[in-house]
């Protein structure tokens, strides 16, 4: 028989772990923590033009987080004179940046006054789980693409711009980024090409301009995207399916005898 002390005790105990369990299960998980964007690369060129300088920019922002895209981003730049003094500022919505990836990007504008300095900075993406595992969200291929320099120092990137999914894609932006031999961005370019069919590839063309004097270009990195800076037109896209890589019948004839079933038989004997 126990001991009426030790009874209390015990029914005391099993409150109390009673008590911490209840504590336990009801305590709420750490919210998984996001890693923000970071601007991998930037640069900026500054050329006259007949309404004062030509300032014109491009940047690559990438995305660690491999399951949440990153929306609503918006880069700022800004353009200072030696005293300091802002001439130029622009704020430039930008695409989503998909789960993982990275996000290219130019833009351009103008300062009546020369800036010595240019900067890029960006406010914080809004965070997005994506509706598909990473790997549905493919790449746009681009095929049969050039470089042309032109005799005024601009370049002429033309290509074509292909379709991985079984649905249109109603409107995608290209970017060309210009790269040295040792890989240092010069500068880029943009332009959108809309009614993407798969299977049917349409031509795109862009210039570049603005380069600094004496530049040698030996990269083109071409990138195409969805438009918009919500991951919707991305996911509805990868949420249609992509198309089949394998969609012409085979050739050869079919065996006479199924081999697997003649193994199977020999073995069995």
């Amino acid at each position: 028989m126990i001991p009426r002390s030790r009874t209390v005790s015990l029914l005391a105990l099993g409150a109390l772990g009673a008590i911490c369990l209840s504590g336990c299960t009801d305590e709420k998980r750490p919210a998984q923590e996001l890693k923000p964007l970071a601007l991998k690369e930037q640069v900026s060129n500054i050329v006259k033009s007949a309404d004062g300088y030509a300032v014109t920019w491009a940047g690559v922002l990438s995305n660690a987080n491999p399951w949440h895209f990153g929306e609503h981003v918006v880069a700022t730049i800004v353009g200072r004179d030696a005293k300091g003094t802002e001439v130029v500022r622009m704020d430039q919505p930008l695409d989503a940046v998909p789960p993982g990836g990275s996000l290219a990007f130019t833009g351009q504008a103008t300062a009546v006054e020369k800036p010595e300095k240019v900067t890029i900075q960006y406010r914080p993406a809004r965070w997005r789980p994506a509706a598909r595992i990473p790997s549905a969200f493919q790449d746009f291929p681009i095929t049969r693409a050039q470089t042309l320099r032109q005799k005024d120092g601009t370049y002429l990137i033309t290509g074509y711009v292909g379709n991985p999914y079984q649905m249109t894609a109603s409107s995608l932006v290209v970017n060309a980024l210009l790269r040295d031999k040792a890989g240092k961005l010069l500068g880029g370019g943009s332009t959108f090409v809309d009614d993407v069919k798969a299977g049917s590839p349409p031509r795109f063309i862009l210039t570049v301009s603005g380069l600094p004097v004496g530049s040698k270009v030996a990269k083109t990195d071409i990138t195409a995207r969805t438009w918009g800076s919500t991951a919707r037109p991305y996911e509805e896209l990868a949420l249609g399916g992509a198309v089949p890589i394998h969609t012409v019948k085979p050739t050869t004839q079919p065996f006479a005898v199924d081999r697997s079933t003649q193994v199977v038989s020999e073995h069995k004997q």
